[in-house]
Order: C-alpha cells, then sequence, then structure tokens
C-alpha cells in the first residue's frame, strides 16, 4: 500500500481508542508503516502515557514491523492538537475510534476533525467487528468527482486487502440517476481510478439517505464505508458535513471520508 507509510492514531486511554489501535495494527499487516500515537490533555500524565505506551509496545511488538511511537498535546483544541501533529508528522491517515454518540464530548471532536482535516479520516466505531476489509461501500452524489486522484488512498486499500468497491448513490429526490453527463463522467474516473477492484455502481431510491446508506452496508455484508466529500465534487452547494458526521457517529463498520 504505497500510499499509507505513516499513521496517526489519537489515544486518550478509552476503550474506543483501544479498538482504534487494534484495527490499526490489523489494518498494517506486515507492512512497514509508522504508527505514531498522540494523547491531548489539559493536564498531560506523562508518566501514565509512558507505561501505557511500553505496555503497548509490548502487547504489539510482534505484529509490528515498525515500533510505535508517542507523543504528548497539550494547550489547544483537541482537534487543531491532532491536525498540527498529522501536518507535522506528515501522518497519510489518521484512525481514530468512536463510541458513538454517547458521549457528546467525543460526539463533537470527532465530527470536527472529520470535517477539517486535510488527509483520510478511518473512523472506527467501539462496537465494530470488523477487521478484514473485504467490501467497500463508496458512498457518491449526483455530482462530477472534481479531484479523482483522492481515490488513490481508497485504491491503496483495495490492493492491500483485495477488496472490492461497491459504489452507491441514495436517490432521495425525484428525478433519473445513472444516465446523466456525470454519471458517465464519474463511471469513467471509477473504473481508471479504482481499476480492477471497482464492483458496480448501485442507485437506490430512499428518502432517507442515511437509512438507504446502512441499509444496503447490511444487506451486503460490507466492511468499510467510505465517503467523498462535497468539496471533492464539481459545482456542488457547500457543504455543512452532516452526512459524514450521522455515518461516522452511527455506523457499526468502520468509516473513510477521503481528503
Amino acid at each position: 500500500m504505497n500510499t499509507i507509510s505513516k499513521i496517526l492514531v489519537p489515544y486518550d486511554f478509552s476503550n474506543s481508542a483501544k479498538r482504534a489501535l487494534d484495527y490499526a495494527v490489523d489494518f498494517i499487516g506486515n507492512a512497514k508503516i509508522k504508527i505514531d500515537l498522540i494523547h491531548v490533555s489539559d493536564n498531560p500524565d506523562e508518566k501514565k502515557m509512558r507505561a501505557t505506551y511500553e505496555a503497548l509496545c509490548e502487547e504489539y511488538k510482534s505484529k509490528l514491523k515498525v515500533p510505535m511511537r508517542w507523543t504528548l498535546g497539550w494547550d489547544g483544541a483537541v482537534t487543531n492538537i491532532i491536525i498540527e501533529a498529522q501536518q507535522e508528522k506528515k501522518a497519510d491517515l489518521i484512525i481514530m475510534g468512536t463510541s458513538g454518540l454517547s458521549d457528546k464530548k467525543e460526539v463533537s471532536q470527532t465530527a470536527k476533525l472529520v470535517q477539517d482535516a486535510s488527509c483520510p479520516v478511518l473512523v472506527v466505531p467501539e462496537n465494530s467487528e470488523k477487521d478484514t476489509v473485504k467490501n467497500i461501500s463508496l458512498v457518491l452524489g449526483k455530482n462530477e468527482i472534481d479531484k479523482p486522484n483522492s481515490l488513490n488512498t481508497l485504491l491503496g486499500i483495495c490492493q492491500k486487502f483485495n477488496a472490492r468497491v461497491h459504489v452507491l448513490t441514495i436517490q432521495n429526490t425525484p428525478g433519473t440517476f445513472g444516465y446523466s453527463k456525470n454519471d458517465e463522467k464519474n463511471e469513467n474516473t471509477l473504473m481508471y481510478y479504482l481499476e480492477n477492484f471497482y464492483s458496480e455502481h448501485t442507485f437506490i431510491e430512499n428518502s432517507d439517505v442515511v437509512d438507504g446508506i446502512f441499509s444496503y452496508v447490511e444487506n451486503h455484508d460490507i466492511d468499510m464505508i467510505a465517503i467523498l466529500p462535497r468539496n471533492h465534487t464539481k459545482n456542488a452547494a457547500p457543504s455543512d458535513g452532516l452526512l459524514t458526521k450521522e455515518l461516522v457517529l452511527k455506523a457499526n463498520v468502520p468509516v473513510l471520508t477521503i481528503e
């Protein structure tokens, strides 16, 4: 997976953070990819973090080709510190855990991070039982993909896991989908950038987009949802990220936001 060499994992000692780290280690497999842990706190306990870090290194040493590193962050908003660390360490991907809607503070931080980060973010639900990636659902709207290079991260994941990409468009307004010029251009882009890992493009009518996505995920044994933010599509109205927020906080499978 030549598009990812460094992964940043926010770690706050919670069960959801541990689940994200477990997922990150399995995600890497035998690849020589570096994991950087970052712990953000107003009053960082360096002694506790060091002890935790040493215990985690011992736990994962037989699985990782490259030893983990860790850093402490403070003096600022959590999401800003994580984004600054990602930029400083030049991480290609952020993998973070979430406990869903139960923690309002976490909800706000997760939503802001996936909206503001300049790299892909993979959000792993604490209750997710998915550890392998065989089927990925790429959620796509009706607008033309503006930055097809952003699909390279998805291609890298497909190459690593030999995963298939099932593109999904939910039609929640009257109209004809699948036959427009944008649809044709997107089809060509998907075939070119996702190569033979692109499986099919399904169009489903459902007035509730989130319900349509989750129904498809459940019925098609999907292991990961990928979403292309609206700022990567041409002629799209500004987005406040509501769909992305709902997906990352309500899904029971990992959600990849592609930047």
